[in-house]
């Protein structure tokens, strides 16, 4: 063998050497808790998931500290009869609040619903293109700015959005109101 070649040799076997000494040291270190460390894709080390330590990223009593969301309600009065409804958590929903107390002079729609202009539109942001309204749900239909109180059944058309559900018999209530009727609408 030559001189060049045992150097070579050596350089190979140092490097390997060197390289196994790597691989080992990073499969084996731990992290400040005494985890061991997990290469990442970059070939450094990071700590490894302690599958007894739960999630990490959310403290125990993260739930208790949370506070509950407040549901919105709004009640609608219409010939004396009160009706309250729930609204979903939406922009549409917080603009409606936004506008209220409001008078809404409705006309009945196809026997399934009350519809009447608001002062101003609500935002879409965040909506499908239309809806399916069931019985009893409160909604605002887009194009004519309109909020409704549907009491029948309405198939999917594009520009409903579903606000919120009137609670209880609201729905049979609003159905036995005959005609054009008159809606304060206000929070609750």
């Amino acid at each position: 063998m030559t001189i060049a070649m045992t150097t070579a040799l050596v350089r190979l076997t140092a490097y390997g050497l060197a390289l196994a000494v790597s691989i080992t040291l990073t499969a084996c270190s731990t992290d400040d808790s005494g985890r061991r460390a997990e290469p990442t894709s970059s070939g450094t080390s990071s700590p490894a998931p302690d599958p007894t330590a739960g999630d990490r990223t959310t403290p125990p009593d993260a739930a208790a500290q949370t506070p509950a969301k407040e549901t919105m309600q709004i009640d609608i009065t219409i010939s004396g009869q009160r009706f309250t409804a729930t609204l979903d958590d939406s922009a549409a929903a917080q603009d409606l609040l936004a506008q209220l107390p409001v008078t809404v002079d409705m006309v009945d729609h196809g026997g399934v619903e009350k519809t009447g202009p608001l002062p101003e539109p609500l935002s879409l942001e965040g909506q499908p293109e239309g809806a399916d309204p069931d019985v009893g749900d409160l909604g605002y239909y887009a194009p004519g700015n309109d909020l409704v109180l549907y009491y029948g059944d309405q198939s999917y058309f594009p520009g409903i959005i579903v606000l919120g559900r009137l609670e209880g018999d609201a729905a049979a209530r609003i159905a036995a109101l005959d005609g054009a009727v008159t809606a304060t609408v206000e929070a609750r």
